[in-house]
C-alpha cells in the first residue's frame, strides 16, 4: 500500500473536498436573487472556500501529508471556485468585470490544467508553483472585493480604484503565471 493511500483522507484533502462541495453553494447563493443579502451570503461561502485553500496546503507542508490526490486537486479545486465566480460575474452586468478580463483568467486555467493533464498521462504530477500561488491569492481577494461591492455598492472612488486594481494584479499574476509554467515546464510537449 503507497503512503498516499495509508494517509488519505488526510485533513488537507478533506479541506480540498469542502472547497470543491462549497462551489455549488456559492453559485446558488449568488444567483438567489430572492434570498435577502444572497451577495454576502455568497461572498462568505467563497471566502471560506478560499481559506481553506490557505489551510490545506500549510497543513501538507508542516504535517509531511503532501500527496498526489492533493497536488492535482488542490489546484483544479482552487480553479472550479474561481471559474465558477468568473462565470457568475460575467453573466451580472453589475459585477465590473469585462469578458475579456475573464477569457483571459480562464485561457490560463485552461492551458495550466492541460499540461497537468499531459504530465498526469505520462506519470508526472505538476504541482503549483509560487507565481501561481500568487495569481490564485489575488484573484480570489478582488473576486470577494467584487461581491462586496455587488451588495453593499462600495463605488467611491477608492471602492473603484480598488477593484481595477485588484483587477490587473490579478491579470498580471494570470499571465505571469501561466507564461512562467508553460516555460518551466515546456519538456511535457515534447521535441
Amino acid at each position: 500500500m503507497s503512503k498516499e493511500r495509508s494517509i488519505a483522507p488526510n485533513l488537507p484533502n478533506k479541506l480540498t473536498m469542502l472547497r470543491i462541495i462549497m462551489i455549488p453553494l456559492f453559485v446558488l447563493l449568488y444567483e438567489w436573487q430572492s434570498l435577502g443579502l444572497h451577495y454576502l451570503w455568497a461572498f462568505i461561502v467563497f471566502a471560506l472556500a478560499s481559506i481553506t485553500d490557505l489551510f490545506d496546503g500549510k497543513i501538507a507542508r508542516k504535517y509531511n501529508l503532501i500527496s498526489d490526490f492533493g497536488k492535482l486537486m488542490d489546484p483544479l479545486a482552487d480553479k472550479v471556485l474561481v471559474t465558477a465566480a468568473m462565470v457568475c460575474f460575467v453573466g451580472d452586468a453589475a459585477a465590473l468585470t469585462p469578458s475579456w478580463v475573464v477569457i483571459v483568467i480562464l485561457a490560463r486555467e485552461f492551458l495550466v490544467t492541460s499540461l497537468r493533464l499531459l504530465a498526469a498521462a505520462k506519470g508526472v504530477v505538476l504541482a503549483a508553483d509560487k507565481w501561481g500561488k500568487y495569481k490564485t491569492a489575488t484573484t480570489m481577494v478582488w473576486i470577494c472585493w467584487n461581491l462586496l461591492i455587488l451588495e453593499f455598492g462600495l463605488l467611491g472612488a477608492v471602492g473603484v480604484y480598488l477593484h481595477y486594481g485588484l483587477m490587473f494584479l490579478s491579470l498580471f499574476f494570470t499571465v505571469y503565471s501561466g507564461l512562467n509554467y508553460v516555460v518551466k515546464n515546456k519538456s511535457m510537449f515534447g521535441k
